[in-house]
């Protein structure tokens, strides 16, 4: 499909930090793409917490196939706009970097402990890991990607954080927070289509869990609507084919309600180019009816399976094994690895090596260093 005009241009990108010649087969954002999949941190996302924890089971999400699944929902959904499909899913396969081991309470958890250090946010964390923290080149620190794949992968971020990296950066990936501008058309996609893959895969994961049933599913007006219209074409269907064809309906009809709302947006504003997209408010969007429906799906799935009982206790175990962690790294510095320990910045240096675990390779070293053993 041809480049929409406001869709980025690898050709027109701002650049990368430190000037590198051009490649002579690759865009600058398959570049991207392909730095993010060699990555340490990419790989470390197959152990880390989604849902459910990894050694629960299988066949539940973890933050890499979380990853994948919103790179493949980014990138269908971008075909259809003309959006640049490379850099969406760079950002999509980057945008969890910076996650701790056992999904938000990891996080949560770390941000308690780093309150009196500039606390932790998990997407702040992600462009730290690809600006700093990977070290795989002779001449500079992270992965030196363009500003186009940084400005997306910096999803969310706090006023302070913002003034903290605008100093640094100056017009940098942060002046959209201070200024209240909008990030790429690729950036707002991957956004969205974030949302729509863990609300799908935490319905997969939460029936097969047990946790959430087809029949609490029903009263949530978004997965009745697939539901019944499923059982009306299959009246016979049950089980997991049931469960997969409502959440296959379910998907398609809010790709669909994306890429249709977004066109008539686009309609209406015409941005020229990718700098028109920054100014405008945000193009990429849910239509009113389909945004409330997916809102009250979060709520449901927030109250029911986010808070469920059997999730909350192992929530309290992985919170006591982070916390313990950095309390022994604060007061004994040598036990962290050379990359951190000297360190001039030793809070932070904590935080970077525990937000680095995988959830397995957290429980392994709490109880090592404890001889607790938690959980697994």
């Amino acid at each position: 499909m041809t480049r929409a005009a406001c869709a980025a241009d690898p050709a027109k990108s701002r650049g990368r930090r430190h000037p590198e010649p051009a490649a002579p087969t690759r865009s600058e954002y398959q570049r991207d793409r392909d730095r993010i999949v060699h990555s340490s941190a990419f790989r470390r996302l197959v152990y880390k917490t989604q849902v459910f924890l990894n050694h629960e089971g299988d066949l539940f999400r973890t933050r890499l196939t979380h990853s994948l699944e919103v790179a493949q929902l980014g990138r269908s959904i971008g075909r259809s706009l003309g959006l640049d499909e490379d850099l969406i899913e760079t950002i999509a396969l980057a945008h969890d970097l910076g996650h701790t081991p056992f999904g938000h309470a990891g996080q949560d958890v770390l941000d308690e402990c780093m309150n009196a250090h500039g606390g932790f946010e998990h997407n702040l964390q992600s462009l730290r890991v690809v600006d700093k923290l990977e070290l795989r080149y002779p001449d500079f620190d992270g992965l030196n990607l363009t500003f186009e794949s940084r400005e997306g992968i910096l999803k969310h971020c706090s006023r302070r954080n913002a003034e903290f990296l605008e100093a640094q950066e100056p017009a940098g990936v942060a002046w959209r927070f201070l200024n209240g501008q909008q990030p790429s058309l690729e950036a707002q996609l991957c956004n969205l289509a974030d949302e729509v893959a863990y609300n799908a895969h935490d319905i997969d994961d939460g029936v097969r869990s047990g946790l959430v049933t087809l029949e609490q599913l029903e009263a949530v007006p978004l997965v009745q609507r697939y539901l019944r219209s499923t059982l009306s074409d299959h009246p016979q269907l049950t089980g997991k084919r049931l469960l997969f064809e409502t959440i296959r309906r379910m998907l398609s009809d809010q790709v669909y309600d994306i890429i249709d709302t977004t066109r008539a947006a686009l309609n209406e504003v015409q941005p020229p180019d990718i700098d028109a997209v920054r100014r405008a408010p945000p193009l990429l969007r849910f239509s009113a009816p389909m945004r409330a429906q997916s809102s009250e799906l979060k709520r449901f799935l927030f109250a029911s399976l986010y808070r469920h009982p059997q999730v909350q206790g192992k929530r309290a175990c992985a919170e006591q094994i982070l916390r313990e962690l950095f309390e022994i790294y604060m007061n004994d510095p040598q036990r962290l690895p050379p990359d951190f320990a000297d360190s001039a910045h030793h809070a932070r240096a904590c935080a970077d090596y525990i937000a680095g675990m995988t959830d397995r390779f957290a429980m392994r070293e709490h109880e090592r260093l404890t001889g607790q053993r938690l959980l697994g």
